[in-house]
């Protein structure tokens, strides 16, 4: 493969990178009268004052894993990654998910579909504690092939409770909880090395089929909201699109994973396979870790108490970049 294989494949982080700081330099309207938004585009969630507390609104999708589901003819779980991409990108900054909306974009209805993807939505709201107050359907034909799947989250926290990554300091630990493996991220490249040179049924050493892993869905971390809740926490970072590259939005500080929690086999067969360097692994895959908290040392106990299965991994230092043990991953 290419030395940037994700790209290749049609997906390419640095432009996107670039596109999106394009698009945001264009919103520079803002809302006059309140209530209304504070601090700037860009976060995992953006925020609106309301008195006393920030409402937080979030929207994301589900992806190409919406070809894999298609390919296997299982779109039951497709509805819990997409809130659980919504849902993520709230609890990252201590914020509650209250309620959720869903955008179908298909070129043809089925029942069928729209029934599993139905379940899947539900199950997520339950996993989540969120109510899902309505949606919309659009059929596209001609614009749309196949099926997207997308939502948007609102989510509620009083203003002083929210977490920026603003506290976070040279010293602070870095926390890491397993994600469930691939999750609704990298499907474009993982997708092309499984039609290239395998497919969907091939089992792996975990005696599920490629496919089944594939479409294992994304974990939804709600315990931050009682890990915030028993101990100071400076950052939290949802490991999506761009993999480790993610923690940079937090600070200016850098980020040393010195201990990175062992990855699944799903992620090595996929490397193996396709022959991917480990840099473009870790900018493209959570490689195993879904979501991170950054707390000073005397709050790993704490997270640890509230996230059984959470792993220190790393530190924060003062240069800044984030580093995969003694290399920088670019």
């Amino acid at each position: 493969m290419s030395d940037h294989p994700y790209a290749a494949a049609g997906v390419d982080i640095d432009l996107e990178a670039t596109a999106i700081k394009a698009l945001i330099r264009k919103l520079t309207y803002r809302r006059r009268g309140t209530p209304r938004m504070t601090g700037e585009v860009g976060h995992f969630a953006g925020l609106i004052e309301l008195g006393d507390h920030v409402l937080a609104l979030t929207t994301d999708g589900v992806g190409t894993k919406m070809l894999i589901a298609d390919a296997l003819q299982d779109w039951t779980t497709v509805g819990i990654d997409c809130m659980a991409m919504n849902t993520n990108d709230l609890y990252v900054m201590n914020i509650e998910p209250i309620a959720f909306v869903d955008y179908i974009a298909t070129d043809r209805l089925s029942t069928v579909k729209m029934a599993q993807i139905g379940a899947g939505l539900n199950e997520g709201a339950r996993r989540a504690n969120v109510d899902i107050v309505g949606g919309e359907t659009a059929t596209l034909k001609g614009l749309v092939n196949g099926l997207d799947l997308a939502g948007t989250c609102l989510g509620i926290q009083k203003k002083g409770a929210v977490v920026t990554g603003e506290t976070i300091v040279p010293g602070d630990v870095i926390v890491g909880v397993p994600s469930t493996g691939i999750h609704s991220n990298g499907l474009t490249l993982a997708r092309k090395i499984v039609e290239d040179y395998s497919d969907y049924g091939t089992i792996l050493k975990t005696e599920k089929s490629l496919g089944a892993e594939l479409l294992t869905p994304t974990r939804i971390y709600s315990e931050s909201l009682s890990v915030c809740a028993a101990t100071p926490v400076h950052g939290m970072c949802h490991v999506t699109g761009g993999g480790l590259l993610n923690f940079k939005r937090l600070t200016r500080y850098g980020f040393r994973f010195t201990e990175p929690i062992t990855p699944p086999e799903i992620f090595r067969w996929l490397q193996k396979t396709g022959a991917i360097d480990d840099n473009e692994m870790y900018r493209t895959f959570n490689m195993g870790m879904g979501f991170a908290y950054i707390v000073p040392k005397s709050g790993v106990s704490a997270v640890i108490a509230n996230v059984p299965d959470a792993q220190v991994v790393g530190t924060i230092v003062q240069e800044p970049g984030v580093f995969l043990k003694d290399k920088e991953i670019t």
